[in-house]
């Protein structure tokens, strides 16, 4: 009797459980042993995606940043968590890996990241697998090599039940000759070169391998965003909606996904701009978002002012950088601070300065997504 009491109990809290948001439950492991068990194991994260709706199995709660170390080494060891709720700088979001790492892209809350060896790992629920690298690396990674990326497609279906596999594509611009980019795939344990190549004279930039819908977007420094579709691998090049040329200072920019769309974000003396991607081959872009930077600096005094002077002047870089954009998030670097903006509710609030990263320089970061998810990685 005592053990159909607790098969009972048992199926009741997971009824309960399982309909409650990754972010929630995080925190209710700590209720008791017992909750931190159901929550833990792999039987009710099945149950939980496939309630997800929508797909809508990893909630968005930060961003993650890291330096690229192009003159400094030791900061390999500093990965930064910005949480979207709390204002502050958190370190410790990667110190389950046995060694530091480089983190190189994001995909519905787990990361790929890049030592002499890649971890795929899932910070919410500290799972990690780890992958032979066949390719020569120094002892700390790429560094700013734009030439070659590594992203992560994590495809999850919750109607055809739990799917925990995923692909990794890696990307490299050959140089020599006819300049393009070629593109190696991981899957079922084993590397191969896909036969795809896409002709670009262009370097990859900003946020790498950014999944949508079974397409990687990689944005690149020539007005255009590469694309590869994993399942077909098929490669294209997809023109920004406005080129640079356009402005009369270089401007910033970065690309993101909300609404399960690409979004191309903007920053110019002109202000801040969004566009969504209706159409792959059309080309069609539609604007969602547009504020000049006057009326940014009359809604938020306590944070800008001279706002577009200092745009157009790029003394030592840009004054206003876009770092990462998601669901509706914008996280950009304002001269030494970074401030979080929601475009859909129009509301902006300082995360942190750059001294709170830790970083001992603030060249080209890896900025990405935070996202909790409790999809497991290892082996059943």
């Amino acid at each position: 009797m005592k053990k159909v009491e607790t098969l009972l109990n048992g199926d009741v809290l997971i009824e309960i459980l399982s309909r409650i948001p990754a972010k929630e439950l995080v925190s209710l492991k700590r209720v008791c042993r017992e909750w931190r068990r159901v929550i833990s194991s792999r039987s009710f994260a099945k149950v939980h995606v496939g309630r997800a709706s929508g797909g809508e199995v990893a909630a968005l709660t930060g961003f993650v940043f890291q330096e690229r170390f192009v003159w400094c080494s030791d900061d390999i060891r500093t990965v930064s968590y910005i949480p979207l709720a709390t204002r502050g700088v958190h370190h410790s979001v990667l110190d389950f890996l046995p060694e530091d790492v480089v983190v190189l892209a994001s995909c519905r809350g787990s990361y790929p990241c890049e030592s002499p060896v890649v971890y795929v790992c899932n910070p919410c629920n500290r799972d990690w697998v780890k992958l032979d690298w066949p390719w020569h690396v120094s002892q700390f990674g790429r560094s700013n090599n734009r030439t070659i990326a590594l992203a992560l497609a994590f495809e999850i279906h919750p109607s055809k039940g739990f799917i925990d596999t995923f692909k990794l594509v890696r990307v490299e611009k050959v140089e020599e000759g006819e300049r393009y980019f070629k593109f190696e795939l991981y899957e079922k344990g084993s590397w191969r070169e896909s036969s795809e190549i896409c002709n670009c004279y262009n370097n990859l930039v900003k946020n790498e391998g950014i999944y949508i819908r079974g397409v990687l977007h990689w944005l690149t420094d020539g007005d255009r965003v590469l694309t590869f579709d994993v399942e077909k691998e098929l490669a294209w090049l997809v023109p920004v909606p406005v080129p640079a040329a356009e402005f009369t200072a270089v401007p910033e920019a970065c690309i993101g996904e909300s609404e399960g769309r690409l979004h191309y974000v903007v920053v110019s003396e002109q202000g801040f701009h969004v566009w969504w991607l209706e159409d792959y081959y059309e080309v069609n872009w539609r604007l969602v978002y547009s504020k000049c930077l006057e009326e940014i600096e009359g809604e938020w005094p306590q944070f800008f002012m001279n706002l577009r002077n200092r745009v157009l002047e790029r003394v030592n870089g840009p004054w206003v950088n876009p770092l990462a954009f998601k669901d509706g998030f914008l996280l950009m670097k304002v001269c030494v601070s970074l401030y979080l903006y929601d475009v859909n509710n129009n509301k902006m609030v300082q995360a942190c300065s750059i001294k709170d990263l830790r970083s001992l320089c603030m060249f080209n970061p890896t900025v990405l997504p935070y996202s909790l998810s409790l999809v497991p990685l290892s082996p059943a």
